[in-house]
């Protein structure tokens, strides 16, 4: 089993008092205990700082995806993208199908990535776009074009980008989509053969504290 690396805190020293007379006794054992807890504050800070401090980092984050196929019942409709399972969780999760949600206040960075499928013999385009709170998030939309079926094989295109975000504590941020013709879906596919190959997640989404927001 992996330890987990923890930096040592040092406990603040409980300095002793002389009394009225000055004791060199009492004076030698305080600078000790100072001297002691300046060496491990200094190693604390020393480990902090080096090029491998970031392991004592405990930053919120978050990693989801969806298992599920996602269609769009009507053209050129807004629908939220889902997401039915959580890898990873520490501050930010799914409040919903939908909603991820962030425990602290900070500057996060989300990246997507989908896995679109056409059956359609038309190439179609989709648009993807933020929302936070429930409010789209202006300048946000991407469009993407996703091939034609060719061949009697189904068209596929993934696609992603990342975003940059200013979030409030329990702010919740949503990926929208739409499409222009319903034969374009967010597609899961089950592990394969010929070569074998793990399954499709139909939908990623990552989410990571980059900084404090700034005063």
């Amino acid at each position: 089993m992996a330890v987990k690396q923890q930096l040592e805190i040092p406990p603040v020293p409980n300095l002793g008092a002389s009394g009225i007379a000055y004791s060199q006794e009492v004076q030698n054992q305080n600078n000790g205990s100072l001297r002691t807890f300046f060496i491990k504050l200094v190693n604390a800070v020393q480990a902090l700082t080096s090029s491998g401090g970031g392991k004592y980092i405990n930053y919120p984050f978050g990693a989801f995806q969806s298992l599920a196929d996602q269609a769009i019942v009507s053209a050129n409709t807004a629908y939220a993208m889902t997401l039915d399972t959580t890898d990873f969780s520490n501050g930010v999760t799914l409040s919903n199908s939908s909603r991820i949600n962030v425990t602290n206040a900070g500057l996060y960075n989300l990246q997507w990535s989908g896995q679109f499928q056409n059956t359609d013999t038309q190439l179609h385009d989709v648009s993807v776009w933020l929302r936070v709170n429930g409010t789209d998030v202006t300048g946000s939309t991407g469009f993407i074009s996703v091939p034609n079926s060719h061949g009697g094989i189904d068209g596929h295109t993934i696609s992603g980008w990342n975003y940059f975000l200013q979030l409030a504590q329990n702010d919740y941020v949503e990926l929208y989509w739409s499409a222009t013709n319903t034969p374009v879906s967010l597609q899961f596919y089950p592990a394969q053969t010929s070569p074998t190959r793990p399954s499709t997640a139909s939908l990623i989404v990552t989410m990571t504290f980059v900084s404090n927001l700034p005063d």
